[in-house]
């Protein structure tokens, strides 16, 4: 592959008032092409709008602009094939993109950058990067969504230990549960859609931060790109990052709820818990331990959280003290917002694949609900409507719980005369609320864990999640 005619030229777009050249190493330390050479065919995207918009108010000739568009779209190709030679010289990829088209067609590509500047050109290219890589998470969290609705709908009848503070509380369906995940999730998803409408501002053309003296039409650009209106403000528009900030507070909260799952993901695949499988597809070995079916999945995922936390922090340090307009800092937020896509991404399609694929060891959940007297509660509230003051009631079933521990007892094991010793309210239909699937049956109202609510609940997270996208095909 032959070089391009830029990959040796020193960087022309400003040096004009310098009297020596770059340090090599000052060269190297200030460019940033080596990351955000993935804006490219977002830079070309804005370009072409650019020179489009330029030629409808007259700045450019008609010919003009089909001779950029060509060469723009030519470097589209030369990039694809992986044949553009990029130069750390030029600084960055607009630059380089921009020194190729001149190779091209000449000093019409010196043009092209009439009416803008490299502050909102890099804030246009991160906002039409980011909008687009939206929509793909988007998408993949509507995939998780789905999954986690189908298996809640399959798995509503089967019965699981609910706890708190991680001890057996009260027995809940492994649906309700997994719905408990898709509101996590949900909520993310909405997160992200509002955040998706701060992005779709437009920056071009308020050029340093003060606009541009050429007779621009930023409502013309704005339309050529999909955006839905021009930013405000030009000062703002150049030095705002809000936009990636929000975006990595929302995966932020995407990942915490991500980890949390996993959390529980990894207990439940313990030899001590034993409520779930995954397929071995989702886990490794050991090296040494022959036995072992690790959920490398999950707890990876799990690690991955402080990672994007970390980006967070960093975004809103690198903020915090700049002075209005754009400063060199901000080309520090490229790589922890590309990072933190990356890792979204990731984990979106890892758990979007392995949800449906969970497989509920439904014995050993059974069994576990069984243990730790689980319908305490349910006896509380069945002496309460015998007419039992609660506080009262609390006390008798404490006694009965104790009594059921001394003798290996489930409080739903126990004869009749055994309960009866702590309350003469209690009745052989007690035996109705002591029962897992009694219990579980009581909860019987929107947001309880009765299989029958569970599976309601299912169908009205399908038709919210197809209401969402009804809605976002109609606002894209």
């Amino acid at each position: 592959m032959s070089p391009s005619p830029t990959s040796n030229r020193t960087n022309q777009s400003w040096g004009g008032r310098f009297t020596e050249p770059t340090d090599a190493f000052v060269e190297r330390f200030t460019a940033s092409v080596d990351f955000d050479q993935r804006l490219a065919f977002h830079d070309i995207q804005g370009s072409v709008a650019h020179a489009t918009m330029l030629a409808r108010v007259g700045v450019l000739t008609d010919d003009e602009r089909d001779a950029i568009i060509g060469g723009l779209g030519e470097i589209r190709a030369e990039i694809e094939r992986g044949e553009f030679a990029w130069s750390v010289a030029l600084e960055d990829v607009h630059m380089n993109i921009e020194a190729r088209l001149t190779d091209k067609i000449g000093i019409t590509g010196k043009k092209l950058h009439t009416g803008r500047s490299r502050n909102d050109q890099v804030a246009t290219d991160i906002r039409l990067y980011l909008r687009e890589e939206i929509d793909v998470i988007a998408a993949e969290l509507a995939r998780l969504r789905e999954g986690l609705t189908e298996l809640a709908d399959r798995e509503a009848d089967t019965i699981m230990p609910g706890f708190t503070h991680l001890q057996t509380a009260q027995p809940v369906t492994f649906g309700h549960h997994l719905l408990a995940w898709q509101e996590m999730v949900a909520r993310d998803h909405e997160r992200l859609l509002d955040c998706r409408r701060r992005v779709n501002v437009l920056p071009l053309g308020a050029a340093a931060l003060a606009g541009t003296t050429y007779p621009i039409d930023r409502h013309v650009t704005a339309a050529l790109l999909g955006f839905e209106r021009p930013a405000e403000n030009s000062l703002d528009a150049v030095s705002d990052r809000d936009f990636a900030i929000e975006f990595v507070s929302f995966a932020s909260l995407l990942l915490m709820h991500l980890s949390r799952m996993s959390e529980e993901l990894v207990l439940w695949t313990s030899a001590q818990f034993d409520f779930i499988d995954l397929p071995d597809r989702f886990c490794t070995g050991s090296s040494i331990m022959p036995q072992k079916k690790n959920p490398d999945v999950p707890e990876l995922v799990r690690g991955k959280t402080g990672r994007v936390y970390g980006h967070l922090m960093g975004l809103l340090t690198l903020m915090k003290s700049q002075p209005l307009a754009y400063n060199k800092d901000n080309q520090e937020d490229k790589e922890p917002l590309f990072d933190t896509l990356d890792t979204v991404k990731g984990c979106l399609r890892a758990f979007a694949d392995m949800v449906p694929a969970l497989e509920a060891k439904k014995a050993s959940m059974y069994e576990a609900a069984r243990r730790g007297f689980s319908t305490a509660t349910d006896l509380a509230d069945y002496l309460v409507r015998q007419g039992v003051a609660f506080r009262d009631a609390h006390e008798i079933v404490g006694q009965s719980v104790a009594f059921g521990l001394r003798e290996g007892k489930d409080l739903s094991e126990m004869r009749l005369e055994e309960l009866r010793q702590f309350s003469t309210a209690i009745e052989a239909d007690v035996f109705e609320v002591l029962t897992l699937e009694g219990s579980v049956a009581a909860r019987n109202h929107i947001g309880g864990t009765a299989p029958d609510q569970v599976r309601a609940a299912a169908q009205r997270a399908r038709d919210a999640l197809a209401a969402l996208s009804l809605q976002t095909e109609g606002a894209n």
